[in-house]
């Protein structure tokens, strides 16, 4: 019941500190590298007695194309059995102390992070906990049996999601014979497939020291953060960092599929490869798109969609970058019998905007508002390790959360036109429509 008091008024404190010191300044961040390899982002937070860390590996979906769902239910099994503990005894140590665990995998990455109180004994479980889920992980077969089912009802529950149809047979349309073309969440076939040797290997051939990036901010000093990252990685071998994936091919043409879904709307995709981290148009496209559909109900897609046509209650755009080049999307849901209307005003603005680029008060209010928005974006431990991931994993400046707000305040409306003009082709689009087809 202490700790549970103790994380109330923590949580209180961060709110009166958010709402009352709105702070522009962005973190310093300080980098190193442990003995085995690992790269690690830390950030001081002295404010509140919390600490925030992620541990991420190179070891998403994309290392593992030929065993779609490997990735995924690799990283589920580290916080099963591990080491001396069963899986209900890893639950029950990080609950006693109020500590919250977090994974998860993506086509690019897998992780795991804590959540916890700098207090002594809470801290001590926490990472004590955390360090054995990394280096002594035991793949019970039972504990794999029942993660296997669990990922196999996801999967059943997915395929009556027109969302989710639509999502799956758009990336297989973009990104074609890509590693990024693999379900993160893999296929039935795939998950029944998989084996405690396959989750073996996998482990051992990434969950690496130089295959890790270590991302840590909260009440604690530059020394102890170096003792932390030590205790939690230093028992991994230090390995090989995974292999640089292939380039994603550009679009020779457009590709357009439909889907018979019994839903009452039809749901619609387009899009095609957009960009990558560290992109040197990232701050133009990313300005730019939130003018173009990244802006929600103020934004030029919901506009035209929306507002003058009545086509649909909500359309976006956004660009999803990655290591390599991730897709740029438009979407949204409509009736069976406004799909090819609504799919020509996606189609016509995004080929307006590319010849027209913005106006001047557009790109005015978007800078406004992104820059406006910023210190929200940074005001949490849990925000700021979420960004110390991203900059460490794709090897960003250390000084680009300092330099953001300029970045996107130097962005003009000819940058925009320009870069949209190179990098997007409304002729070239996959086109993705899941529902009810029209008679």
């Amino acid at each position: 019941m202490a700790v549970k008091s103790m994380m109330k008024k923590s949580a209180l404190l961060i709110t009166l500190f958010v709402s009352s010191s709105m702070v522009l300044a962005a973190p310093a961040i300080q980098s190193w590298q442990t003995a085995n390899g690992a790269k690690v982002l830390f950030v001081p937070a002295p404010e509140i007695p919390m600490l925030d860390l992620r541990i991420v590996f190179d070891a998403g979906s994309a290392r593992s194309v030929d065993k779609a769902g490997l990735s995924g239910l690799t990283n589920a099994m580290l916080s099963e059995s591990v080491g001396e503990w069963s899986a209900d005894q890893v639950a029950e140590r990080l609950e006693s102390v109020g500590a919250r665990l977090s994974t998860g995998a993506r086509r690019d990455m897998a992780w795991l992070g804590v959540r916890s109180l700098t207090e002594e004994r809470a801290l001590s479980v926490a990472l004590e906990t955390l360090t054995a889920m990394l280096a002594e992980p035991q793949f019970v077969q039972a504990d794999m049996e029942r993660l296997r089912k669990m990922m196999l009802v996801g999967l059943s529950r997915s395929e009556q999601s027109p969302s989710s149809v639509a999502s799956k047979a758009f990336s297989k349309q973009l990104f074609g014979d890509h590693p990024y073309a693999s379900d993160p969440a893999g296929t039935p076939e795939s998950i029944k497939a998989l084996s405690r040797d396959d989750l073996v290997m996998f482990y051992e051939r990434y969950y690496v020291g130089n295959n890790a990036t270590i991302a840590i901010t909260g009440a604690i000093d530059r020394q102890q953060a170096e003792k932390i990252a030590e205790q939690i990685i230093g028992q991994l071998p230090a390995g090989q960092a995974a292999a640089k994936l292939p380039n994603v091919a550009k679009l020779e043409k457009a590709h357009e599929i439909r889907v018979e879904f019994p839903s009452s709307q039809s749901h619609i995709l387009l899009g095609q490869p957009g960009m990558k981290r560290g992109d040197p148009d990232y701050f133009v496209l990313y300005v730019g798109n939130h003018i173009l559909g990244g802006g929600g109900l103020v934004s030029i897609l919901s506009d035209e969609v929306r507002e003058k046509r009545g086509l649909s209650y909500s359309t976006y755009s956004y660009f999803a970058p990655m290591r390599q080049y991730g897709q740029f999307q438009m979407g949204l849901q409509t009736k069976t019998s406004q799909v090819d209307e609504a799919l020509q005003v996606l189609r016509n603005t995004l080929q307006h905007y590319i010849d027209n680029g913005p106006t001047d008060d557009q790109l005015k209010a978007a800078k406004e508002n992104i820059t406006g928005g910023f210190p929200l974006r940074i005001a949490s431990n849990s925000k700021i390790v979420e960004y110390l991931t991203m900059i460490g994993f794709y090897g960003l400046p250390l000084d680009y959360l300092d330099r953001f707000t300029r970045r996107v305040e130097a962005v003009t409306a000819a940058d925009i036109k320009n870069a949209f003009a190179r990098r997007l082709d409304p002729q070239r689009l996959v086109t993705v429509v899941v529902g009810q087809q029209a008679e």
